[in-house]
């Protein structure tokens, strides 16, 4: 199973349409967006031939951010705890928790906790992999923002489940 992630679009269409043009190419499963649409109407873009899940980031300041997302996709608040795969002990089973990343204790905790194989989050706009214990933490990247540690290029991931650790995850640099 191919599993796309995303995060800190803000209202940035043409980078939105990049990661979905990106993710149909791939032939992606399934979405999960880390947060930070910041308005509806970036999110329904979205609305394509994958499963879609997203979490509530921190500008996610309008509350039809949950209904539009719900018309065609899963909105699962603060955060989410995802099984993907066959769910049958599969060997491309994974367990994924989802958060914005806001609080770097609340990240540290899901990682260290060992009940996921991967935590996806968010916030940074800093790309990046990273196997502690039994667990990989995947930021996704987000728009280029000026902030330092923050990402030159729009940057979005991909989750293969076939493959595990590190390896599974593969970060993509996008034109927006």
């Amino acid at each position: 199973m191919l599993i796309g992630i995303v995060s800190d679009t803000h209202d940035d269409l043409a980078a939105v349409e990049a990661a979905v043009s990106l993710f149909e190419r791939e032939g992606v499963d399934a979405v999960v967006h880390c947060g930070d649409f910041v308005a509806p109407f970036s999110a329904t873009p979205f609305d394509a031939d994958f499963a879609f899940h997203a979490v509530r980031g921190n500008n996610d300041g309008e509350w039809a951010v949950e209904s539009t997302v719900e018309e065609f996709g899963e909105y699962h608040g603060e955060a989410a705890a995802l099984s993907f795969g066959d769910g049958d002990g599969a060997s491309d089973a994974v367990d994924v928790a989802v958060t914005h990343g806001t609080s770097e204790v609340l990240v540290d905790a899901l990682v260290d906790c060992g009940d996921y194989d991967y935590v996806l989050h968010g916030h940074t706009h800093a790309h990046g992999v990273e196997a502690r214990g039994g667990t990989v933490r995947v930021n996704p990247g987000g728009l280029p923002i000026p902030v330092d540690g923050a990402d030159d290029a729009f940057h979005v991931a991909t989750l293969d489940t076939a493959a595990s650790g590190v390896e599974a995850v593969t970060h993509h640099v996008l034109d927006e």
